[in-house]
C-alpha cells in the first residue's frame, strides 16, 4: 500500500469528502478492515484563488511545487490536488514534482472516453470554463467540450465562492443548475456534463440528468487514487 499525499484546503469541503471517499474505495477492494495511509497538506484557498484570479500562475506552480515536497518529505509516494482549478498549472507542477501526481483531468477523460461521451458541457469555476488545461487534454481524444454562456457561467462562479466552499448547498441553487443544464442539452446537444469543480458533486449528487451522466470528477479521480496507492 503506497502512502497517498493530498494537497487539500482548495476547498475545505472537497477535502473532507476526498478523505471519507478514499477510505470507502479502499475499502470496497480490501476487506481486511485496515485503512489507507493518507497525508493531507491544506493550504490556503484565498492565497491560491488571489494568486490566479492576478494571473500569476508562475506564482501558483512555485507554491504548489514547494506544498507538495511537503508531502514527499512526509513520506508520500505519489500525490493529487484535490481541486480541478489548480489544474491550470499541472503541467509544470508534474513536471517539477519528485513524487508522481494523477491528474483529475486524465481521469475524467479516461472515464468520459470509456463511456463513449463525445459532446461534453464542462461546470467550474471561472478559471476552469475559461481555461485551456480541460480543452488540451480533451482534444487529443476528439471528444469536444461546451461551457455555459457568460451569464450563466457568472452564476456557478458566484455561487462555487459564495456558497460551495462554505459548505452551503441550497435546494434554489441546485435547480439553477440543473436547468443550466437543461439549456445545455436543448442548445449545444451535450451528451454528458463534467462537473469540473470538486465541490459541485456535493451539490449535484445524482449520478444523471435527463439522460445525460453527470461526471463526478472527484469519484473519478478517487477511483485512480486507490487504484495507483494499491498498485
Amino acid at each position: 500500500m503506497k502512502t497517498i499525499g493530498i494537497i487539500g484546503g482548495l476547498g475545505p469541503e472537497s477535502t473532507v469528502d476526498y478523505y471519507r471517499r478514499i477510505i470507502a474505495a479502499y475499502q470496497e477492494r480490501q476487506s481486511d478492515g485496515s485503512y489507507p495511509a493518507i497525508i493531507i497538506n491544506s493550504i490556503d484557498l484565498k492565497r491560491i484563488r488571489g494568486l490566479i484570479e492576478a494571473n500569476e500562475l508562475g506564482a501558483v506552480a512555485e507554491q504548489l511545487v514547494s506544498e507538495i515536497e511537503k508531502l514527499a518529505r512526509a513520506g508520500a509516494a505519489f500525490g493529487l490536488l484535490a481541486a480541478n482549478t489548480p489544474h491550470l498549472v499541472f503541467d509544470e507542477v508534474s513536471r517539477r514534482s519528485r513524487i508522481p501526481l494523477i491528474s483529475i483531468v486524465e481521469a475524467t477523460c479516461d472515464e468520459a472516453k470509456a463511456l463513449g461521451l463525445r459532446r461534453l458541457g464542462l461546470f467550474g469555476t471561472r478559471f476552469t470554463m475559461q481555461g485551456r488545461f480541460f480543452p488540451a487534454v480533451f482534444s487529443r481524444e476528439d471528444v469536444a467540450l461546451i461551457v455555459p454562456d457568460p451569464d450563466e457561467q457568472t452564476y456557478i462562479h458566484d455561487k462555487y465562492f459564495s456558497e460551495f466552499v462554505k459548505g452551503i448547498f441550497l435546494p434554489e441553487t441546485r435547480s439553477r443548475l440543473l436547468e443550466i443544464v437543461d439549456h445545455m442539452i436543448e442548445r449545444d446537444r451535450i451528451d454528458g456534463l463534467i462537473l469540473g469543480g470538486t465541490e459541485l458533486p456535493l451539490a449535484l449528487r445524482d449520478p444523471s440528468h435527463h439522460g445525460i451522466p453527470l461526471l463526478d470528477t472527484t469519484g473519478i479521480h478517487v477511483k485512480a487514487i486507490v487504484a495507483m496507492a494499491m498498485a
